[in-house]
């Protein structure tokens, strides 16, 4: 299944807040609302619909996400907890992280258009994995800089709160990665062991 390129904000009315698809919200009625919450849901579709929301909000194929969950389960620690570390660690996610792009699809962007640099080296490929005292850098190119300073600037009106596991050099347009993101610091509400149920009789 390919990466969803169709309407963004009837997701959000299902699923819920997805920040990483897109900043926007829904306008749903109230009464709406109740009845979605009063919804009884069977087992299997409350797990799918986490699936849904953990793969919209980090812009992934079915098969990227199905890729992720088999090596978190390989990975010694609990497999949800791990699945959501490695999603958070993508590079994609870490200048979304940023505020260097209002979303992951924008920030997915400037990477596959070589505008980000890791560790001085140029990185195009939106799902490497950034790793602890990793330095993400942009071109030096007037281009490059005016996208990020939009979006710098965006996030600042927005007050968007920055994760304690980055930091943020504005005015050097330069991020650092200093430790692996902690559980409680994921920028998505999820029940992540929802997801591994889904995927339990795949991996």
């Amino acid at each position: 299944m390919s990466r969803y390129r169709g309407p963004r904000l009837k997701k959000i009315k299902r699923l819920g807040a997805l920040p990483g698809l897109t900043s926007k919200v829904p306008n749903v009625p109230p009464d709406r609302q109740k009845r979605q919450n009063n919804n009884k849901k069977s087992q299997y579709r409350s797990r799918l619909e986490e699936k849904q929301k953990l793969r919209f909000h980090y812009g992934l194929t079915e098969r990227q996400l199905l890729k992720y969950v088999r090596i978190a389960g390989k990975t010694k620690g609990s497999t949800g907890q791990v699945l959501l570390q490695l999603l958070e660690m993508r590079l994609d996610n870490i200048l979304f992280r940023l505020g260097m792009a209002s979303t992951i699809p924008g920030a997915r962007q400037l990477v596959n258009h070589r505008h980000i640099l890791v560790n001085g080296c140029l990185v195009d490929i939106p799902s490497y994995r950034c790793k602890p005292r990793d330095i993400i850098t942009t071109k030096d190119e007037q281009k490059t800089r005016a996208l990020i300073q939009n979006s710098l600037a965006s996030s600042s009106q927005k007050k968007k709160k920055l994760p304690e596991h980055l930091t943020l050099y504005s005015s050097q347009y330069k991020g650092l990665v200093k430790q692996i993101i902690a559980r409680r610091r994921v920028g998505l509400k999820i029940e992540e062991l929802r997801v591994v149920e889904y995927y339990s009789r795949q991996t």
